[in-house]
């Protein structure tokens, strides 16, 4: 981490999990545990369910509240979605987008991650851009390339100065939720290859200042040897940010990186 250049980001991921009285509850007992952190930006990315809950809870403290995903159009007939000017007028101020869970379950593509990535940065959201290879990809030894055309793609048409608001999640599609792990070797390898792609497409200076997380089953156990690395910059943290104990342990091997 070069927390001296950009800043380091533990954002916990969610998913489709707490109610509301379950939300309140794991963010007042985490709010005492975090409230001196210094040095790393704190973000709950919760279900649309929780986020009036969430923000109400967290009012005041060093927690900023997210949202899991967002649609590209400012309104319309779009059952059941949420657009991105709806999420900042409550407040909201990161949301994730382009997950391989959205990309997996419900088609998203990378012209769609694009287009809500764009939107979200039109009302003035800082966009959490989830980008990953799957394990045959992997296997294949087309990592690399899988990577680039994704963030060739996912940021196509946005600017230098919008692309320094946005944060990049580097999510190996076969550790989600496996509890497999990349390497901190191969967590930094990615990192610093995303890096590289972003000073080609923008410049040097851009690539410095984007903050890169990996995510990917990392916990409590991991957490310190993953943000050690040069080139990682904090986490997207599923199932370990449902338990405030193991999401502080991560945000304090943060802090200490």
């Amino acid at each position: 981490m070069k927390k001296n250049v950009r800043k380091a980001i533990i954002a916990g991921n969610w998913k489709m999990n707490k109610t509301r009285p379950e939300a309140k509850a794991l963010l007042e007992e985490l709010k005492p545990l975090v409230a001196d952190v210094k040095g790393v930006e704190i973000v709950a990315c919760v279900p649309f369910t929780n986020l009036e809950t969430a923000l109400a809870a967290t009012e005041g403290t060093n927690i900023k509240i997210g949202a899991e995903n967002c649609h590209f159009e400012k309104s319309g007939a779009f059952t059941g979605e949420i657009s991105a000017d709806m999420l900042a007028e409550m407040g909201v101020e990161y949301v994730v987008l382009g997950h391989s869970e959205r990309r997996q379950y419900f088609n998203e593509t990378d012209e769609t991650v694009n287009k809500r990535t764009k939107a979200a940065l039109a009302a003035g959201l800082k966009p959490i851009v989830c980008v990953g290879e799957l394990l045959w990809e992997r296997e294949c030894n087309i990592t690399e390339e899988v990577i680039a055309r994704q963030i060739k793609l996912d940021f196509f048409a946005i600017s230098a100065e919008d692309v320094k608001k946005c944060v990049i999640a580097y999510e190996p599609v076969w550790a989600i939720g496996t509890g497999k792990t990349a390497t901190a070797e191969q967590a930094e390898e990615v990192c610093a290859f995303i890096r590289a792609q972003l000073a080609k497409l923008y410049s040097e200076d851009v690539a410095e200042a984007v903050t890169i997380q990996y995510g990917g089953s990392m916990n409590a156990g991991n957490a310190e040897e993953l943000v050690s690395k040069t080139n990682v910059d904090g986490g997207l943290i599923g199932g370990a940010s449902l338990k405030a104990p193991d999401f502080t342990t991560i945000i304090k091997a943060a802090e200490n990186g």
